[in-house]
């Protein structure tokens, strides 16, 4: 087990999970804000906005604690990875069409001019920790990963 703690994938797993919950909290909290910040990406059709600003934090929420305690870990980064890949593809489409939105990552507060190049260089950085234990995962099979 302290073998464990010291390895860089056990760490990289804490920190991803940690980003989840805490990307979580304000959504469940608040979701009707949630779902106008959905609303700005003017990606999904009006008939799903509440659906997802309903479910999208859970699903944070739980993926961030299988990440921390380490249950179901090969689907929990799996799952991470799509759900990071389809918000990273989300703020790309966006800044193609020329529109700046506030990412409600971590706050449904949408004040001031939002910052694209900032959300998507922090949210490459979270793409490249998922890759990371995506790899270690499913590339290495690394039992640094186990909890």
């Amino acid at each position: 087990m302290l073998h464990r703690l010291k390895s860089p994938f056990f760490w990289v797993r804490i920190l991803l999970g940690a980003i989840l919950i805490a990307a979580s909290v304000d959504k469940i909290i608040q979701p009707e804000a949630f779902a106008r910040i959905i609303v700005n990406y003017q990606i999904l059709p009006h008939t799903l906005v509440n659906v997802t600003a309903l479910t999208l934090p859970w699903l944070e929420l739980i993926l961030g604690l299988l990440l921390i305690t380490g249950f179901w870990l090969p689907g929990a980064v799996l799952m991470s990875n799509l759900l990071l890949f389809t918000f990273y593809a989300a703020l790309i489409y966006d800044t193609a069409r020329g529109l700046n939105v506030h990412c409600g990552c971590f706050s449904t507060q949408a004040e001031g001019a939002p910052n694209m190049a900032w959300y998507l260089i922090r949210d490459g950085f979270f793409l490249i920790l998922g890759g990371i234990l995506f790899a270690a995962s499913f590339l290495r099979r690394s039992p640094d990963l186990s909890p």
